[in-house]
């Protein structure tokens, strides 16, 4: 199969037909980060009533000119103002949320006014209305206060708590399986007897990005190099997930199964395999029924950016959800030379906004090989060069995928 465009595969991707999961209710304090699976509809006014925005006295506006009014009543936020009437030439204490009483269309606050002898003298006048909260002023009776789609956060869990939604319909979090595979990968905890072993960092750094875009990860751990044992514990995270990620064993090497396995072992329908892309050129894309398998490649760099680029966009249409990369334009602040003169090419650089313009440079970021994570480190941005663009000056604007 012939590698293809980064433009042609992301077309393929564009072009899978993906459903989202199901859905579920949960407790509103749990629901931080969830998707929201349905509108949340104000089914009254708020306020309901008008209601008082700071401590002072509920007159009516025009009596101001009479210079004093007398107290006749206190009221108290959440006491029943049923009874309590303003006539003029009177003022009615009332407290920040309470509501206002009949009559009163004003507060005038409690810093406004001297207070004697059971009543209170206007030192300084407010206008009409003011410290009202009119009905409505929140939000009022059939308003969509939060839209299907929404991720849950803070202010949406405000919102919901004062509706009273005590379980609101999230959708269900996406489950994606991660697998390592390569006999020289070693677990994590596990102690090295062998200087050719490497400790594993591609399963948590996945599961990390998993948790952060909102799927629930199944770590599955590493396996070595065998076909059998590739075998079972794919078809083992195909049965436990709605995606399954592997790193390593794509390429061309005699101990390369994972590619084998998709293809034979597992009767998958593959999307693409090969792209011309730095890195990651040798990763496969692949479909069992409703079940997605996205091979990335063994090298901790390449396996980071070939997730962002490839597995979250079909893990964010399982939520219902699109996701574009998060690109902003930034200027060079060095020149850079071009590494793949016919790929596109994604490196690590830094990136900062100062004076409302993005700058990129390069400062620290070490080359060499496709599994230098530590290029991630910091405000990290990645440099994306087309297939066509070539070496790039400093003071050039150039686009730059944000990390952070």
């Amino acid at each position: 199969m012939a590698f293809i465009s980064f433009e042609a595969s992301m077309e393929k991707m564009d072009s899978l037909q993906i459903e989202p999961v199901g859905v579920e209710k949960v407790y509103l304090p749990d629901a931080v980060g969830r998707v929201l699976a349905e509108d949340i509809v104000a089914q009254e006014n708020s306020p309901h009533y008008p209601t008082s925005a700071m401590d002072g006295y509920a007159i009516i506006g025009k009596n101001q000119a009479e210079g004093r009014l007398e107290i006749i009543e206190e009221n108290p936020a959440g006491s029943d103002t049923e009874g309590l009437r303003v006539v003029p030439g009177t003022a009615i204490k009332t407290f920040t949320g309470a509501l206002m009483p009949e009559g009163a269309d004003t507060l005038i606050p409690i810093e406004n006014v001297t207070v004697k002898d059971g009543g209170i003298t206007i030192d300084e006048p407010v206008p009409e209305g003011f410290a009202v909260r009119p009905v409505g002023e929140n939000f009022k009776k059939g308003d969509v206060l939060v839209k299907k789609g929404e991720t849950i956060g803070f202010a949406e869990v405000g919102v919901m708590a004062s509706l009273n939604v005590v379980a609101p319909l999230v959708v269900q979090k996406p489950k994606v399986a991660i697998l390592a595979t390569g006999s020289e990968v070693l677990e994590l905890g596990a102690c090295s007897d062998n200087p050719a072993q490497i400790r594993s960092s591609n399963n948590y750094t996945l599961e990390a990005l998993v948790k952060q875009h909102g799927g629930e990860p199944i770590q599955l751990g590493s396996v070595h190099d065998e076909r059998s044992v590739i075998t079972s514990a794919m078809k083992e995270a195909l049965r436990s997930a709605d995606i399954v990620v592997t790193t390593g064993g794509v390429s061309v090497g005699d101990y390369d199964f994972v590619k084998d396995v998709i293809r034979d072992e597992l009767g998958c329908e593959v999307i693409f395999k090969g792209v011309r892309i730095k890195p990651g050129q040798h990763i496969m894309v692949a479909q069992k029924e409703n079940r997605y398998i996205v091979a990335l490649p063994g090298f901790a760099y390449s396996s980071t950016v070939t997730f962002i680029l490839y597995v979250l966009p079909i893990l964010y249409r399982l939520q219902g959800r699109t996701y574009q990369l998060p690109v902003v334009h930034a200027r060079l602040l060095e020149g850079y030379r071009k590494k793949a003169k016919n790929k596109a090419e994604f490196t690590a650089c830094n990136l900062r906004l100062e004076g409302g313009e993005y700058l990129c440079d390069f400062e620290g970021k070490k080359s060499g090989s496709s599994a230098i994570l530590t290029n991630l480190l910091g405000n990290t941005g990645l440099l994306w060069l087309t297939e066509e663009e070539g070496d790039k000056e400093a003071g050039e604007m150039v686009r730059v995928v944000m990390l952070r």
